[in-house]
């Protein structure tokens, strides 16, 4: 691994603070869209499924208060 060769001479806080910073600063707006990304679509899917949730609430409540029938006329 040539990577190890070019970090071995140098002192530690180089390695654990000024690369990982550096990155950080160049990779940052793509890391802070693809979060970005995923935090909203995790969000839409809570939304849809408690839409969903409150529909089939809503309908079995109704469906079982108003209809008198049994349930075999399906």
């Amino acid at each position: 691994m040539a990577g190890k060769g070019i970090i071995a001479g140098l002192p530690w806080w180089v390695t654990w603070v000024v690369v990982p910073v550096i990155l950080l600063v160049v990779f940052g707006g793509v890391l802070a869209t693809v979060f970005g990304i995923l935090i909203g679509l995790l969000f839409k899917i809570l939304i849809a499924a408690a839409l969903i949730a409150g529909v089939v609430y809503l309908v079995r409540r109704v469906t079982g208060s108003s209809s008198s029938s049994s349930k075999s006329d399906w």
